[in-house]
């Protein structure tokens, strides 16, 4: 894991904690309603910061269309045809070859 995004996570644990204490006191305390509200808004700050961190730090590439790639697999399947093989058959493989490159990525 990325040593940056663990210690967002330490400190927006670290800020949820506190806000839950600071409500709960300042509620017992003085019954404020603005610094219960501050303390909340921080509290909702560090929540989005933690949401926002999380989702840029995913590995996860989003699988895009290269339509140049497609069109010279295609062309590349019809000389397999051309030449004699079976289309069924090579397009089957092409199939199996994309879910193993899928399992592996």
């Amino acid at each position: 894991m990325n040593t940056a995004l663990k210690r967002i996570r330490i400190v927006c644990a670290a800020v949820f904690i506190a806000g839950i204490g600071g409500i709960i006191a300042t509620s017992i305390v003085s019954n404020n309603n603005g610094g219960i509200i501050g303390i909340g808004l921080v509290t909702s700050i560090a929540a989005i910061v933690l949401l926002t961190a999380s989702t840029i730090a995913t590995n996860k590439r989003i699988d895009a269309f290269d339509e140049v790639a497609a069109e010279q697999l295609e062309r590349q399947v019809a000389a397999l045809v051309a030449s004699g093989a079976n289309e069924d058959a090579v397009r089957e493989t092409i199939r199996a070859a994309i879910d193993l490159g899928r399992g592996i990525s």
